[in-house]
């Protein structure tokens, strides 16, 4: 399967420090837009359940 192409949440508007997701194959890739290099890779689960634990109050500074 293809890789998808690169977005950012339509909250950011022209704003270019922000996260942006694609899909390449079974895997989700994360990237900050300003730092094209560094590329997160990671399954929808996984990315499901760090989304809860953030919800959730389980990862904070």
């Amino acid at each position: 399967m293809a890789r998808s192409e690169w977005q950012k949440s339509s909250y950011s508007g022209a704003n270019d420090t922000c996260v942006e997701i694609r899909t390449a194959g079974g895997a989700i890739e994360l990237r900050e837009s300003d730092d094209g290099e560094t590329i997160l890779r990671t399954t929808p689960p996984r990315l499901a359940a760090l989304l809860r634990a953030i919800k959730a109050g389980e990862h904070t500074r």
